[in-house]
């Protein structure tokens, strides 16, 4: 099932936007085998592997890199595959032997993904990083928070995650051209690539004067008060969109704001006076009171949910958008398409799970798959 049913992925285990990718890219339809290390921190950061989510789908294989047969497993992997993806700071996988060069050597068709922080060139290339740095020098950190106050950390979705995204629209894009070239290429997804391409639009609205330097003074960053949070009288908060006039007129009507003393249309001038009354009129219900009032109206009106909410809320529901997969519920695959749905393959595997089984079905033999594990190339899994 699925639109990219028929690929058959390497993925080399690292952190970041790899696993994201890998998860799209599996969720719909492609084969994707991971390629875990002994010792590898997925233990460190999900201490039950199982419960990973975002390694779903994939088949997991222990392969010891330093190891002398430990590449050329990887290397027999790629022979086989469409794509192979890492995550190493650039020149690892070119010391461990298992650069693009080799890979494309033996297989001229392979898509080679290259998932880093800062990309595979430039001053800051080949020095350490996480989400929030790639982020700050992308200058999609600065524009996000309070008026006076500092950037807010936006978890690590805008470089992580994105960068995933970045990852696997690039693999699928090269993966397309391979079919009419039959030459594969070199895929680098940057993380501070993928965050400063979110930004594309703000740039051009600084430029064209509607987009101001100072955040939280501006549309989307918390300084319109119709696109903003609001505290509830039960503590919890809901969230406001109404840009538009014409969205906000009707907000006003149905939460009875009195327009006295604002300009139609609100200007910048009238911001503070609606806020503080928009602040006091959203404490005077709960969440849930204002959610049956205005759920399903043009309002731009949705409440906050938590993540123990989320999966029960009505929309979600309906739509299907969680899954249960071995007993825990997740996000769906998405996007969704008419004739070809995505689906999740199965829960996360610990490492080296499906070492024998995977390796069988690339071609290694029995007394292949058996010498691999004696010598420690491939060792069994972890209990």
């Amino acid at each position: 099932m699925g639109p990219l049913s028929g690929l058959r992925i390497v993925e080399l285990a690292g952190r970041g936007p790899g696993p994201f990718a890998g998860m799209m890219l599996s969720d719909l339809g492609a084969e994707v085998v991971r390629v875990d290390r002994p010792g590898g921190d997925r233990h460190v950061q999900a201490p039950n592997p199982r419960l990973e989510l975002v390694v779903r789908g994939r088949r997991s294989v222990l392969v010891d890199l330093k190891h002398p047969a430990g590449a050329d497993v990887v290397l027999r992997l790629a022979d086989r595959a469409d794509a192979l993806f890492e995550g190493f700071r650039p020149g690892v996988v070119e010391r461990l032997g298992l650069g693009p060069e080799v890979c494309m050597a033996r297989n001229p068709r392979l898509v080679y993904g290259r998932a880093t922080g800062w990309g595979q060139d430039g001053p800051l290339a080949p020095t350490a990083g996480h989400d929030i740095n790639y982020i700050a020098l992308a200058g999609a950190l600065d524009p996000i928070g309070r008026a006076g106050g500092p950037p807010v950390i936006p978890l690590n979705l805008v470089g992580d995650n994105a960068g995933g995204m970045l990852l696997a629209f690039g693999l699928v894009c090269a993966l397309l051209e391979a079919r009419s070239s039959g030459r594969g290429q070199v895929v680098d997804a940057a993380m501070v690539d993928a965050a400063s391409l979110l930004m594309t639009q703000f740039h051009g609205r600084r430029r064209n004067g509607t987009w101001h330097d100072e955040r939280g003074t501006n549309y989307l960053d918390s300084g319109a008060p119709f696109y903003d949070v609001y505290e509830t009288s039960d503590g919890k908060y809901v969230s406001i969109g109404a840009i538009e006039p014409k969205f906000h007129r009707q907000l006003f009507r149905r939460i009875g704001l009195d327009p006295a003393g604002l300009a139609d249309p609100i200007t910048h001038a009238d911001w503070p006076l609606l806020r503080t009354r928009l602040e006091a009129l959203f404490r005077t219900r709960t969440r849930e009171a204002w959610s049956t009032l205005l759920s399903g109206t043009d309002s731009c009106f949705a409440p906050v949910l938590s993540l123990a909410e989320v999966t029960e809320h009505p929309h979600h529901v309906a739509r299907a958008a969680f899954v249960d997969v071995g007993g825990v519920p997740q996000p769906a695959p998405a996007p969704r398409f008419s004739r070809t749905p995505g689906a999740v393959a199965g829960p996360p595997p610990a490492p080296g799970d499906d070492a024998v089984e995977v390796l069988a079905d690339w071609g290694f033999s029995a007394a292949e798959i058996a010498s691999l594990t004696d010598s420690g190339a491939c060792p069994p899994p972890r209990n």
